[in-house]
């Protein structure tokens, strides 16, 4: 278990079948539309097919500060309908939000709110007797914890007590709670340890909802703490039944680089592994599913006035209109997840009338990025509160700007790769050729260094006075040896 399914930042993931569909949410924080919602039928390729918060009515617009808005959802469907639950944490003290729809793909409902829930990583099932349960990683000082109440999900009404079911073996943070009803047991996935290097997957079991429960032998169940994995922090899980009748289990894992202590760049990714069950506790066979390298490459030259899925932006959807084909105008920001560990991104943009970046970034203080303003464009790096302006060179005001991430070369008296990787700037000719205006350590736009839960966004920020985007293509790049110019 190497290679993601969902790559780049896409982590807390939750997954629910129909029929032979299953379809996968994740968390998405302070970018607009929120929750990106796919769809698969074999479990390992998936299609981005919507998102869940796309309107105001769902999700305030807010100033897209790093690492607010919306964290871990849970998608489950019951009685024909797909119910999504999530936390707004710039809202946290109006309690869980329930969001519910026919099709995953949209539209989804206006939310109701649950009061008294305040917290993270809620949970939705159903009990025999039909009755909804929230489960949540519980703020409350009079409640900490894992706690569960039963609820109406079509109004948010409280409809009980809450309760404390299990706080887990002991490790920090426990989280994530997902419930099951399997074989008679309920049982309770957690996630433990923090979302770091110590993260990992627990569970127990109760023969009642309100427990008591009892741990796994096992626990945890799946962990790469302490190991030289290439994947780590591997936690915040979530089981489903397959259509044959087997179980799988999706989780989320970075993939670390660089000299010690690693760095991660495209935040927490979602991963596959399959299950058994063995004495009445599910058992973790990483290996089961064969999940080959994809091509996430893709152009997109702005012909029609509907944005792909995969455009987004901090605080407030993308704010575009069309001047033409082919001329998609912004203000603002519009971004698309860096997908891969290496990778090529180049916009092409009419800043005759305007000023515009373009960036790869993990948040407004850690970014790098090519300012074009239709006479110069301006090579700049941003690493907390250094802000450095590294070369400015003559452009018109009709300009392709490239930024690549290249696998550094081995340095040093022991000949070890450092970074994660470098990150490339350059001005491209009407030709193709590149003129490179700096290549930087890549560890400054890791989590590591930034801190935080999401990963790297490639995009352009409008700054000033109209700005076209004319063309944008990403493309995946595994050549270990390619030039760098």
């Amino acid at each position: 278990m190497t290679v993601p399914i969902v790559p780049g930042f896409h982590p807390d993931p939750s997954i629910c079948r129909v029929g032979g569909t299953y379809y996968l949410a994740n968390s998405s924080f302070e970018y607009v539309p929120g929750v990106p919602i796919r769809r698969s039928t074999d479990l390992v390729s998936w299609e981005l097919v919507g998102h869940a918060l796309t309107r105001p009515s769902q999700l305030p617009p807010s100033e897209g500060a790093a690492n607010t808005g919306i964290y871990a959802p849970t998608l489950r469907h019951h009685d024909g309908r797909f119910h999504l639950v999530t936390t707004n944490i710039l809202e946290a003290g109006r309690g869980q939000l329930i969001v519910t729809a026919e099709d995953p793909a949209g539209p989804w409902s206006d939310p109701v709110h649950v009061p008294g829930t305040e917290g993270i990583d809620p949970d939705l099932c159903w009990d025999e007797a039909g009755v909804c349960h929230l489960t949540w990683a519980s703020f409350r000082p009079e409640l900490p914890g894992i706690a569960s109440v039963p609820i109406d999900p079509a109004t948010g009404a409280v409809l009980g007590e809450p309760r404390l079911l299990w706080n887990g073996t002991g490790l920090a943070a426990p989280e994530g709670p997902h419930l099951y009803r399997v074989d008679g047991w309920w049982y309770l996935l957690l996630a433990e340890g923090g979302t770091e290097r110590g993260h990992a997957v627990t569970v127990a079991r109760a023969r009642a909802l309100a427990g008591p429960y009892e741990p796994a032998p096992t626990n945890p169940i799946l962990t790469h703490r302490s190991t030289t994995h290439p994947v780590q922090n591997t936690g915040h899980a979530d089981l489903v039944e397959c259509a044959d009748g087997s179980w799988a289990m999706v989780h989320l894992g970075v993939r670390p680089r660089g000299k010690t202590p690693q760095f991660h760049v495209n935040g927490r990714e979602t991963f596959l592994a399959g299950v058994d069950w063995a004495d009445g506790w599910p058992v973790v066979a990483e290996d089961r599913y064969p999940v080959p390298p994809a091509d996430n490459s893709f152009t997109d030259g702005f012909a029609s006035s509907g944005l792909h899925p995969r455009w987004v932006a901090p605080g407030a959807s993308p704010r575009t209109h069309w001047a033409g084909p082919g001329e998609l105008v912004l203000s603002g920001f519009l971004l698309t997840r860096a997908l891969d560990e290496y990778w090529t991104a180049v916009a092409r943009l009419d800043v005759s009338a305007g000023e515009a970046a373009f960036v790869v970034r993990i948040d407004d203080r850690h970014w790098y990025g090519l300012t074009a303003d239709g006479a110069t464009v301006t090579a700049t790096v941003a690493i907390g509160p250094a802000r450095a302006v590294v070369t400015t060179v003559a452009a018109g005001s009709v300009v392709s700007l490239r930024i690549r991430a290249l696998r550094p070369p081995a340095s040093g008296p022991f000949q070890e790769i450092t970074e994660p990787d470098l990150i490339e700037l350059s001005v491209l000719d009407d030709d193709g050729r590149a003129e490179v205006l700096g290549s930087f350590d890549g560890r400054y736009l890791s989590t590591e260094v930034a801190a935080g839960f999401t990963g790297r966004v490639i995009g352009v920020e409008a700054l000033g006075g109209t700005v076209s985007l004319r063309e944008f293509r990403y493309s995946t790049d595994r050549e270990e040896d390619r030039p760098r110019s």
